[in-house]
């Protein structure tokens, strides 16, 4: 069902699906889905809800492998090699593919512990100043100047924008090399939603950043490419311009000007 103009052979990935299939207990929620994610680039997921976008997503950095009765099928290559083989370092992938979920989810510590958390646990902290990476990360998530008075302030106290902001940070704080989105607008009012879209920006000249999206204004304003899921189809794939100008499926036409889902 998929049309693209993106799978080339002269596109270097920073992750590449191939033919992946996805079941609950036999159940498929995924089929067949084949999409390249680019690096320093945002790849938007959009679709109805219950299509398939945030169980794909999980599978980018198998965080759906806590589920029970799951099966996988199919290869998902980071830097070409495959994350699902055989002996894989999970804590190793999660690390370098970290997540940012729909509601933010901050530890109840203060700003200062939760972005220090993954260096600490990690042992980056041997190898760097802690505060050093607490600020740096603060920083790239543009959330420093608001907190920097106040570091051991109680991060539930921060507004839900600056929670969001501040769980990107904890991200970041260990180095990944791709950024997984769930929604991570949902719960913001629109101002917060524009600052962490513009943070967005600034993030992807440093990482591979997916997002799932319900926002269509979002998707077309935020990304760069767009993959279309429909029933745990991925319909269309392609550059977002492409998706929302010139779709090449009747399908993605009506669904993104409200005529379908």
């Amino acid at each position: 069902m998929l049309t693209t103009n993106s799978l080339n052979s002269d596109i270097t990935a920073k992750v590449s699906v191939e033919n992946l299939f996805f079941y609950y207990s036999n159940q498929p929620a995924l089929s067949d889905i084949s999409i390249v994610i680019r690096d320093q680039k945002i790849t938007a997921l959009i679709g109805p809800s219950g299509c398939g976008k945030s169980t794909f997503l999980r599978c980018l950095n198998r965080m759906n492998d806590t589920i029970p009765d799951i099966r996988v099928e199919g290869r998902v290559l980071l830097d070409g090699q495959d994350i699902y083989a055989p002996g894989t370092n999970v804590v190793d992938l999660r690390q370098r593919v970290g997540m940012v979920f729909q509601r933010p989810n901050p530890f109840p510590q203060s700003v200062f512990d939760n972005v220090a958390f993954g260096p600490r646990v990690l042992g980056l902290h041997r190898t760097a100043n802690l505060a050093d990476i607490v600020e740096e990360s603060l920083r790239g998530a543009a959330l420093w100047d608001e907190v920097k008075d106040d570091l051991e302030q109680d991060a539930l106290s921060l507004s839900l924008g600056q929670q969001q902001r501040l769980c990107i940070a904890r991200v970041i704080a260990v180095r990944p090399e791709v950024i997984l989105m769930d929604e991570p607008c949902s719960a913001l009012d629109p101002i917060a939603t524009l600052e962490v879209e513009e943070l967005m920006q600034r993030l992807k000249k440093d990482y591979c950043i997916a997002i799932v999206t319900h926002n269509m204004q979002q998707a077309a304003r935020a990304s760069d490419w767009t993959g279309f899921f429909w029933l745990g189809e991925l319909v269309e794939f392609a550059a977002t311009q492409t998706i929302f100008t010139h779709p090449s499926q009747k399908l993605t036409e009506n669904y993104i000007t409200g005529r379908a889902g």
